[in-house]
């Protein structure tokens, strides 16, 4: 198997998991379905998670299908997956402003780490971004060797 293979195969993975992950963690009690959410904030959600699931599809259809263009669809789906992820850390970057919090008391909580004199508490949802813009780098690096 060749490195651009295995780096569309890679790529193909991740961008169904990135789209698989949305629908699994956000169409459940912790976000969709939250009691306490208002009905547009969790229209909104689901909405979001429909397009990038939708996305995903389009992503993986652009990888595997045979024919022409095969370099230019493998990056115009790793630019398309890079799109949730950069709006994530926008989204992060501008919390103040919309008084956005990374977790909620009745979801999933921040990871704790426990290093010699203190506790660290790291979102889940900040390591699984940085997780996907790391492999998303590597399966890029990958493909152009």
């Amino acid at each position: 198997m060749t490195n651009q293979a295995m780096a569309r195969d890679l790529l193909a993975a991740l961008c169904f998991l990135q789209g698989l992950a949305t629908l699994v963690i956000d169409l459940n009690r912790t976000h969709a379905t939250h009691p306490q959410w208002l009905g547009h904030a969790r229209f909104h959600l689901v909405w979001q998670a429909m397009a990038f699931a939708l996305l995903a599809v389009l992503e993986v259809i652009l990888i595997l299908a045979g024919g022409p263009l095969r370099d230019q669809r493998f990056y115009l789906a790793a630019v398309l997956a890079s799109i949730p992820m950069l709006g994530f850390f926008a989204a992060l970057t501008g919390r103040s402003v919309y008084k956005g919090t990374l977790s909620d008391p009745n979801g999933i909580p921040p990871m704790t780490i426990t290093i010699p004199g203190s506790d660290r508490r790291i979102d889940l949802n900040l390591v699984a971004e940085c997780g996907g813009v790391l492999a998303l780098a590597v399966i890029i690096l990958l493909y152009r060797h």
